[in-house]
């Protein structure tokens, strides 16, 4: 019985392998060569300004952005921005891929009704939040009765309605991942927690989740990346002022708006890794949820 689950395990590996190869080569092809030449911008002082006084400087400009407090400061409004847009997204995508599950009348009317926000681009959504909270023409104050209040005018209403944004533009991504993860729940399994006298509470912390623990952490792992490297709504909704700056957005603006192509070139491979590192605590949690379902069948 082991050998033959071993077996099993790696011909899935071999066939994995195989079908993801070709995507493999594309991306290293499309992305090796521009992140290799980041890092190597990294290692110089180097402004467009100033093409002449290119100059070899070594680690001194990752150690000139780590020691700076804007790096530290847009650190944590990224880091912010992703645990409570994610942990909201979480909670609703499970509400609404149950929702989307259950229903029975009007089942397709429903999902795409759910959808039609991941569906809207980026940039046009972040236009439309922007215009539905300006204080000149944005008609949320009006319906709330605010009267002239500045929602991006401060630090914490700007990130509330940054957040609130991605959460209204990303959640039926989640639910999606969630939806199918639910599918795969066995039935059986809550018929019979149900005939045990199990409440629904008790059936959805002890059954149900605990079986979609596998698509949990996919959706969790997509959605964390995701949000970390945000950039589309603060350029657009505040542009980055009362200190609603990303990393990404720092990136940016060293790159394209400093032509400071040295210290943002640091900036990006620093972000990269961040995201690397991130992927890679995801991924050994995933790793151990797969093999436990596995294990289970």
């Amino acid at each position: 019985m082991t050998e033959r689950r071993s077996d099993r395990t790696r011909h899935e590996r071999r066939l994995g392998l195989t079908l993801a190869a070709p995507a493999f080569v594309v991306m290293v092809f499309v992305t090796a060569y521009p992140l290799l030449y980041a890092v190597v911008l990294s290692l110089y002082n180097y402004r467009l300004t100033d093409p002449a006084g290119k100059a070899f400087v070594g680690l001194r400009n990752y150690a000139t952005v780590l020691t700076d407090p804007l790096w530290w400061t847009d650190f944590g409004t990224t880091l912010f921005i992703t645990v409570i847009s994610v942990a909201a997204e979480l909670v609703l995508g499970l509400a609404f891929a149950f929702v989307m599950y259950r229903i029975i009348h009007g089942r397709s009317l429903v999902r795409t009704g759910i959808l039609i926000p991941y569906g809207i681009i980026t940039v046009a959504s972040a236009y439309i939040w922007r215009y539905a909270f300006q204080l000149d023409s944005g008609f949320v104050n009006v319906w709330l009765g605010l009267g002239d209040f500045n929602w991006f005018g401060q630090r914490g209403s700007a990130l509330f309605v940054i957040i609130l944004s991605e959460i209204w533009k990303t959640t039926p991504f989640i639910s999606l991942l969630l939806l199918a993860g639910l599918v795969q729940v066995p039935f059986e399994l809550e018929e019979a927690a149900k005939v045990d006298g199990a409440t629904a509470w008790q059936r959805l912390t002890r059954v149900t989740l605990p079986n979609m623990k596998a698509a949990i952490m996919v959706a969790l792992l997509f959605r964390t990346l995701d949000a970390w490297r945000i950039f589309d709504n603060p350029f657009i909704m505040t542009a980055g002022a009362n200190n609603t700056e990303t990393l990404s957005f720092l990136a940016y603006r060293q790159n394209v708006t400093l032509l400071n192509l040295g210290v943002g070139s640091s900036v990006s491979v620093l972000l990269f890794l961040t995201v690397v590192l991130i992927a890679v605590v995801f991924i050994k949690v995933l790793r151990t949820d797969l093999s436990q379902v596995r294990g289970g069948k």
